[in-house]
């Protein structure tokens, strides 16, 4: 592995409609971002529990499964506080405090751009 390559943030794509799964690993990765898909809370979960790398959660706030991605977000905060959070939807419209402190939404559709530039000021990027 180069060291640019072990330098690179990672980011947990965490939604359940491959097609946009797709599209938003392809945009992240296109910012600069390596990137983990899964297709449930319970598989991002099982991931966070195995890998240590991962800097940021891309969530989608509906999902099926045993946790929608608000609550999949508040287990992050408290199990591994480090990591960021980014939760989106095109249906839910959030209020105060439904995501954890320092969470960023996103609403669908989101933009390449948009998208890259969250990523970067959540990690502290200086050139977002």
């Amino acid at each position: 592995m180069t060291r640019t390559a072990a330098k690179r943030a990672v980011v947990l794509v965490v939604e359940d409609d491959v097609l946009l799964r797709i599209n938003a690993g392809e945009m992240i990765e296109s910012a600069g971002f390596d990137v983990v898909e899964t297709a449930s809370a319970d598989e991002a979960i099982a991931v966070l529990e195995r890998r240590v790398a991962i800097h940021i959660v891309f969530t989608d706030i509906q999902m099926p499964g045993s946790m929608d991605g608000l609550k999949l977000a508040h287990v992050i905060r408290s199990r591994w506080p480090p990591v960021r959070i980014i939760a989106t939807s095109g249906q839910v419209a959030l209020r105060p405090g439904d995501l954890p402190e320092g969470g960023r939404f996103l609403p669908k559709p989101y933009s390449a751009a948009l998208v890259a530039n969250t990523l970067r000021e959540l990690i502290g990027d200086p050139s977002s």
